[in-house]
């Protein structure tokens, strides 16, 4: 049964943070607790930490969780501070994946940890799940573990890994965790906990929509769809290409498979469906619960912990994404299917925000994936789920898409209402073809005239139409479309208000000749990014997939794929051509591309013909020439 805890009213009431020492127990009366969670970020008590929701979800449903956040990765005793746990341990790398965290996409260490207090790098290891799972197993050998978090959900199955540039096993083996709750987790991981706690053995919980489990054999499950094996699939990309898209054509909860990968005759890992899409009701439940909304007090001295700052006065109101881009995990982590708070939840979170002595009128955004999605994409999305091979949005809007923004716009305005707030701003994104699908103007209206300051930001990512299709995006000409009613819509109010796009270089499906066109775009834009982001092969995309294996896994044919670090740096410095570091790189890039027609004086050249300019000639040396050379080639060939 259940532990209950008395006196400790204080503890199921919810009042206060969750303990992170023996004393915190001692003071709640708490002998043994029902979870231990560790967790690679600071503890910061926010609906917008998943360990935050998890744990008061438990709490909610009457367990108990303590918290040990960041344990020292070099010492197994960090993990026994508050004891062997009745039920299990909860493990999570934290909201970020840890190598995504730790490193850019040229391999480069970050030098902060937005997650940390202080911002501090280095308080967690690489691979974070893997090792803090081990440094439990060395202590306690048996006791349950469930992992979940983005990194363990992304890695739940075989995976493409950058930082080794290998096929890398489900990371349930790598890390000796008996079960992995993916996606957000709410549901899954209390239909583990119940199942724990009514004394079912963790190796036969083997059924639960939203977990992953472990099987010594097949006839322990039923109606599955067997993958390739993982022996195979590192010996043939192809099968890794095969194994991805069934992955992806199954990662809905209605429609979706159960799945299993071999690794030997005697271990399988096994997929159950994803956990249905909560209710608004759950939803606003889960957002209702008594969050702290602030770092424990633990950090104080140590400094604010960075990542709360740009979610402090942000509102939540939906998750799930029918956008489809091929670079974002979020049809595997998320899903498809938008799930959103009624508007009641999130004024109650509103007002909590203006009694906030920090709070000083605004809100930072209100939002999620996808700002301006509300609902699903279409009705028969909440009862048959999202069509497996087909996209909402992508390459054109489906006639069955629903493209309304009511909701959303009835919603603004009373956040606009509400005594205290100043102004209300959506930073999280907007998809431009959404808003174009709608044929009343209202939302791009009230959006220049409320909620954008001074520039919105959006993200065409590329204005070659071959690429945008190896990146799930629409063709640049809509992009240019919404530009136009942008730029005319503000015109209209007598605003000056910008356009920022976000571009990504290097992307799968770009050769050199495109991304020059993207240089030439900028150019004719006026515009130089001051950030571009390089794309970065995280587990569990389109993307990746295409990266590793050089094949859409949509359609199995061929794609470029940019992949040594001299092509990569090449591209993104075309994008940032008027820097004058990257001159010797872009004159590089366009003696590669062919288009020498861009070194000169006229007006649509992108580098000026100057060689006594200190710095533009720089000594090669033979191994860059070696490169330089095999590029050309490459390209030369496409």
């Amino acid at each position: 049964m259940r532990q209950e805890t008395t006196p400790g009213q204080a503890y199921r009431s919810g009042e206060g943070f969750l303990p992170v020492c023996r004393a915190d127990m001692e003071k709640l009366h708490i002998g043994q607790l029902d979870f231990v969670y560790i967790i690679g970020d600071a503890y910061v008590d926010h609906p917008s930490f998943g360990h935050a929701i998890i744990s008061r979800v438990l709490q909610a449903h009457g367990y108990t969780v303590g918290i040990i956040s960041q344990p020292d990765y070099r010492n197994a005793d960090s993990i026994t501070v508050l004891g062997e746990p009745r039920l299990g341990f909860l493990v999570s790398a934290g909201n970020m994946d840890s190598m995504v965290n730790h490193y850019s996409v040229a391999k480069k260490r970050r030098r902060t940890d937005a997650y940390t207090p202080g911002g501090e790098p280095g308080k967690r290891p690489d691979r974070a799940t893997v090792v803090y799972c081990n440094l439990i197993r060395q202590k306690y050998k048996k006791i349950p573990i469930i992992a979940g978090g983005i990194e363990a959900s992304l890695r739940r199955l075989a995976h493409y890994d950058y930082w080794s540039d290998s096929l890398r096993r489900s990371i349930l083996l790598e890390s000796g965790a008996d079960i992995i709750s993916y996606g957000m987790g709410e549901q899954s991981v209390v239909a583990v906990a119940d199942a724990l706690d009514a004394g079912i053995p963790v190796r036969e919980i083997t059924y639960i929509p939203g977990t992953v489990c472990k099987v010594r054999s097949l006839s322990q499950i039923s109606d599955y769809v067997l993958l390739p094996d993982y022996v195979s699939m590192t010996k043939d990309k192809k099968k890794y290409a095969e194994s991805f898209y069934i992955q992806y054509c199954n990662t809905d909860p209605f429609s979706g498979k159960r799945l299993a990968e071999g690794y030997s005759k005697s271990c399988y890992v096994v997929q159950n469906p994803a956990a249905e899409p909560l209710s608004q009701q759950k939803m606003d439940e889960i957002y209702d619960l008594p969050y702290m909304r602030t770092w424990h007090p633990m950090y104080d001295a140590a400094g604010r912990v960075p990542a709360l700052s740009e979610v402090r006065f942000s509102l939540i109101s939906c998750r799930g994404c029918f956008g489809g881009c091929s670079f974002c995990a979020l049809t595997f982590h998320q899903g498809r299917i938008v799930q959103s708070r009624s508007h009641a939840s999130l004024l109650r979170e509103a007002k909590i925000m203006t009694a906030d002595p920090d709070f000083k009128g605004y809100i930072h955004d209100v939002g999620g994936p996808t700002a301006n999605f509300r609902a699903p994409a279409c009705e028969k999305q909440m009862t048959k789920g999202a069509c497996p091979q087909k996209q909402c949005l992508f390459p054109e809007p489906c006639g069955n898409l629903k493209a309304d923004h009511r909701d959303y716009l009835a919603l603004l305005r009373k956040l606009r209402a509400v005594p205290g707030v100043k102004k209300v701003f959506i930073r999280s994104g907007i998809r431009f073809d959404y808003v174009l699908a709608d044929k009343d103007s209202h939302f791009l209206e009230e959006l220049c005239r409320y909620h954008v300051s001074g520039q919105l930001k959006v993200a065409p990512e590329h204005v070659s139409d071959s690429v945008l299709a190896c990146l799930g995006k629409p063709r640049h000409t809509v992009y240019e479309e919404f530009s136009r009613q942008y730029r005319r819509m503000n015109e209209k109010l007598e605003k000056k208000q910008y356009l920022v796009p976000y571009l990504m270089s290097s992307h799968p499906g770009s050769t050199m000749k495109e991304a020059v066109k993207l240089a030439e775009y900028c150019r004719d834009l006026g515009y130089m990014p001051e950030q571009v982001q390089d794309f970065y092969p995280t587990p569990s995309t389109i993307s990746t997939c295409m990266y590793y294996t050089g094949l859409d896994p949509r359609t199995m044919t061929p794609v470029y794929v940019p992949k040594s670090p001299r092509e990569k740096e090449l591209q993104r410095a075309l994008i940032q051509y008027r820097n004058p570091k990257n001159r010797a790189l872009v004159k590089e890039a366009l003696e590669i591309a062919g288009r020498t027609d861009l070194i000169g004086f006229g007006p649509k050249c992108l580098l000026r013909p100057d060689s006594s300019r200190k710095g533009s000639k720089q000594p090669s040396r033979p191994e860059e020439a070696r490169k330089k050379k095999t590029i050309r080639n490459v390209h030369r060939k496409k």
